[in-house]
Order: C-alpha cells, then structure tokens, then sequence
C-alpha cells in the first residue's frame, strides 16, 4: 500500500496527492521514451502516495500511455494493493478552431480522451483557451458543464486563465474547482493577478513550473547562463521568465538565498521551492515533471520539509524586488507575436490520435 503523502481535499469527496506526476515529459520533447518503463514508474509513484497524474490531450500519447498503466494494474486497483488514483487531462481546443468551437468538436475531445484512459469518466477536465478575443470561452464551458452532466466529466478546471476572464464563467454557474498555472518563486502572477477571487469562489491552484523546467534546483547554482539552444523548449520557456524576473544575476542571488534555507534542513534548492509553492495561499499542489521512480526520495522530502516564518521571509525578500512577470496570469504568453508566444504551438488537437 502507498505510503502517507500530503493530500488534499480539491473538493467535497474529492481528495488529491499534493504533489502531482506531471506528463509533459513523456510527450518526447525531453528525449526518448520507453513506454514499459514508464508505466513501471507510474506504479513507484502510487506507491508512494502520489496517486494524482497531470496529462492533456495535446501531450502525445501521454493518455494513451496512462491508459496502459490503469488496464496493466487494474487488478491491483480491484484488490486494493494500490490505492486509486486520480487522472487529470486538459482540453486544449486548436486556435484555428476557436471561433467556430461546437459542442460536438467539444464531445468529440472528451470522447477521444475516455478511450485513450479506458474510463467511462475523467476525473479532472482543466479547459484552456489561447486568445479571449475569441469569445466562444464561455459557451465552451458549458460544454464541459453538459458533458459533466452527462456524467463523462467529474470535475471542470481551467488552465492559464486570468482572473477577469475565469471571473465571467464563475459568474455563469459553471463550478470550477482548480486552475492550473505557473506559479513559482520566479512568477508570482496568480497571486497578484486572482488571489482574492479563488478564495471567495473556492478554487485552488495546481502550479506548473514550480521549478522552472529545473532552473530551480542546485544544478544552476554558480552556474553560467546556458547558451542557446537550450535542451527543449521548457528551458526555452522558463529562460524567457528568468528575463522577466530580473536577468539571469538576480536570479543567481534567488539561487543562493534559497540554497541559505535549503542548508538549515539538508535538502535541495528544488525541493525548497515546491515547499515554498505547496506553503502558498489555495495552493492544491504542485505538478513536478519527475521523469522516473529515482527522484521519489527526493519528493518524499517534501513531506517532513516545514519552513518557518524567518525562512519564508528569506524567499519573500527576493520576490518583492523581482522586476516581473508582470501583469496576468499568462498575459506575456497569450501575445502570439511576443517572444513568450513565440515559442507556443497553437495547433496540436487535430493532428493527436
């Protein structure tokens, strides 16, 4: 049986590891993958107690991949030698296709993901939208909300949206119980962006990026800024918000500020910062993006690893004087011709099967 893991109820009935197995990394963007060993790990993970997998339609094969893992062990799942887990996907429509976005392309998505997972109802579908002046957003969520209904969808999040824009579908009646965003040490937006409103309407933040792509870890200290090209695109994304936050020597001096507080508990810079992220107000978890069972020593750490207030103020003095990001959540990104948007690939659903 799994060991105990910090978890968290995301809403009534509905529990959660708070460190969540993300899935990006068995898309191939990070290398090759070997799908029997992958599946292995997913078994490693749930018995250690993190039973939460994040994965999206656009990641490819990675459903597929989960879908493997839940029929391999379904007996052990049957049993109750593991403990279940919770399978959380996105809805990422193309761009090109938002503007005449139905509910039956929407089905259509929903339908495909059910039968890569091989289950009759998605326990988390987070609903992402790439350009708001696209104004579908709205009658895109009540799509979910039907399927919901129907009994194909459990629970409905979004991912990357901004306050004003989550604001007018909250207002509609749709229940949305989580926003997945990059929140870190490096990008305080969904704090100052929508912290108020998650705490009245009752969602929480699953936080992607929480490391930076690994940027936040002790490999990078006293190290020098990589060259491009960098080793995938995440590096690429996550160097980008290094600009943004105030240049690559200040992000030096966040480095060994919290290398200073990682020593008064003999852990890791990166196990430091999804301490801090885990710490944060509606924090729900963090999504770490381990790519095998060997970083579970590590993420095990993360339960018996307490900061105290002096060690909070240490982190918060290096984020009060970041120069940005600036503005809201996922603003820089949504600007197609920004160098943030720049990197993004907009047309992926189509082309998955």
């Amino acid at each position: 049986m799994a060991k105990t893991m910090e978890r968290l109820e995301l809403a009534p009935g509905y529990s959660i590891s708070r460190v969540i197995k993300g899935g990006w990394h068995l898309a191939g963007g990070h290398g090759p993958v070997d799908e029997r060993e992958a599946v292995d790990d997913m078994r490693a993970f749930v018995e250690a107690g993190i039973t939460t997998f994040d994965c999206a339609d656009i990641y490819t094969g990675v459903e597929a991949l989960i879908g493997r893992f839940l029929r391999q062990y379904r007996p052990a799942f049957t049993r109750g030698d593991l403990p279940p887990v919770q399978i959380h996907t996105k809805y990422v429509p193309d761009y090109d296709a938002l503007p005449n976005l139905t509910q039956a392309d929407t089905t259509a998505v929903i339908d495909r993901s059910l039968q890569r997972l091989g289950v009759e109802q998605l326990d988390l579908v987070q609903f992402a939208w790439w350009d708001f002046a696209q104004p579908r957003y709205v009658e895109a969520a009540h799509h979910l909300a039907e399927l919901q209904r129907a009994g194909k969808i459990r629970h409905i999040g979004v991912t990357n949206f901004d306050g004003i824009h989550l604001k007018e579908i909250l207002d509609t009646g749709v229940k949305i119980i989580a926003n997945q965003v990059q929140y870190s040490v490096l990008d305080q937006r969904p704090a100052t962006d929508q912290q108020e409103l998650a705490t009245d309407c009752g969602y929480f933040f699953l936080c992607y990026g929480a490391l930076a792509g690994g940027f936040l870890s002790d490999r990078y200290l006293g190290a020098p800024d990589p060259v491009a090209p960098l080793e995938n695109r995440s590096l690429t994304k996550y160097r980008l918000i290094i600009d943004e936050f105030g240049g690559y020597e200040f992000f030096q001096e966040a480095l060994r500020s919290l290398r200073a507080v990682a020593d008064k508990y003999r852990a890791g810079i990166a196990e430091v910062a999804a301490r801090y992220m885990l710490d944060q107000p509606r924090v729900g978890g963090v999504i770490i993006g381990a790519r095998n069972r060997r970083h579970l020593d590590k993420l095990r750490q993360l339960n018996d690893l307490i900061l105290d207030e002096a060690d909070r103020e240490v982190i918060r003095a290096i984020t009060s004087r970041a120069q940005g990001p600036l503005g809201p959540v996922y603003g820089l990104e949504r600007d197609k011709n920004g160098k943030h948007g720049l990197i993004m690939k907009y047309n992926l659903n189509g082309q998955r099967t």
